[in-house]
């Protein structure tokens, strides 16, 4: 199991259609107050019910790592969670599979990670020194407040922040503030927050393509709480017959970490030569481009008929394969390297021309 957070653009889910009730009557704000208490927002601690529905027409990549893999089934379909936070180092996330539930929890010191399908559990030792030790991928994927930061680093000049509106959400009254990204590089139309309007904190966050009008992500509470879940709700003991293994996190483990598989916007990178388990980001903001260097193998029969219908490309990067989707796109060379992002194809060829061979 993964013992560090993955950081992506939209490693999240959200959820689908429900009952809205009239919008609320609440003082006049403008975008630039509520940016700025959105962002020095905090809580002591939170827990609830996060229900998610994605559809990002994410296409497969065979010969990704198996923990790919894993986390890419996040980004895909519904999926519902029972979430509670304390803190910088206290989280528990359980997802709840189709007559299945995923525990992953966290008291700061140990961690553990459940699956009652495969009746596992996987006993991690933290290092003394972890801040914030992240126990998996779900830990970003169920947190609406860590979702909502990572597009609120994308704000630049190429982005219009607004308050369009007022909504209730999870029962609270709710400011809405838009992000529209003003470049035509990124695949990403929108991006709402609904705000709490006591704590500040995001509730939901709603991701609207460039084309469509139904949203791509969505990821917001149907009930929360602010008091601070009870140190116990933490603690996990492994019901019986379940196979328990020990691992240990090293203290200091360079090129170990799991590598994101899509950009964290507002992050700016330089280009540089990554290594087949450590990515790059290429450019900033909304037309960050991860390049994946050993990752598309040849010989998988799943990917050579998926790159078959693919349009051929080159340029003085080389030659490759585009897949395109209405949120992700990828650009897979023929030496091996892929270039993904919330972008344009032609975005993704860009990049690949500055990215060192």
């Amino acid at each position: 199991m993964p013992v560090t957070a993955v950081a992506v653009v939209a490693g999240v889910g959200a959820f689908g259609p429900m009952v809205a009730d009239a919008s609320p009557d609440l003082p006049g704000i403008t975008a630039q107050e509520l940016l700025a208490r959105v962002q020095t927002a905090k809580v002591d601690g939170l827990s609830g019910t996060v229900k998610s529905s994605t559809d990002l027409g994410l296409p497969a990549l065979p010969g990704m790592d198996g923990q790919a893999t894993q986390f890419l089934d996040l980004l895909t379909g519904d999926h519902t969670a029972r979430v509670a936070f304390a803190g910088p180092d206290k989280a528990r996330v359980s997802v709840l599979d189709d007559m299945a539930e995923r525990v992953l929890t966290t008291d700061g010191k140990t961690a553990w990670a459940y699956d009652s399908a495969k009746r596992e559990a996987t006993k991690i030792a933290l290092p003394a020194h972890a801040a914030k030790p992240e126990v998996a991928p779900e830990k970003q994927a169920y947190d609406p407040q860590a979702v909502a930061q990572k597009f609120l680093a994308a704000i630049d000049p190429t982005t219009k922040v607004e308050v369009s509106g007022t909504e209730k959400v999870a029962g609270r009254d709710a400011y809405k503030l838009r992000l529209v990204p003003k470049t035509d590089q990124t695949t990403v139309g929108s991006v709402t927050l609904a705000v709490d309007s006591k704590t500040w904190v995001p509730l939901q966050v709603t991701v609207m393509p460039r084309t469509g009008k139904d949203p791509a992500v969505q990821l917001g509470f149907s009930a929360v709480s602010f008091d601070v879940p009870a140190a116990s709700t933490f603690a996990f003991t492994p019901p019986k017959g379940v196979k328990v293994t020990e691992e240990k996190v090293p203290s200091k483990a360079p090129g170990k970490q799991t590598p994101p598989i899509l950009p964290k916007p507002g992050t700016p990178k330089q280009p540089s030569v990554p290594s087949a388990d450590r990515p790059t980001v290429i450019g900033e903001g909304w037309n960050a481009v991860v390049e994946l260097r050993g990752k598309a193998q040849t010989g998988n029969p799943a990917l050579d008929q998926l790159l078959a219908k693919a349009p051929t490309v080159q340029g003085t990067w080389g030659s490759g394969k585009i897949l395109t989707t209405k949120m992700v796109n990828a650009l897979i060379t023929t030496d091996g390297r892929i270039f993904t992002g919330l972008v344009t194809p032609e975005t993704l060829q860009s990049a690949a021309a500055k990215a060192p061979r």
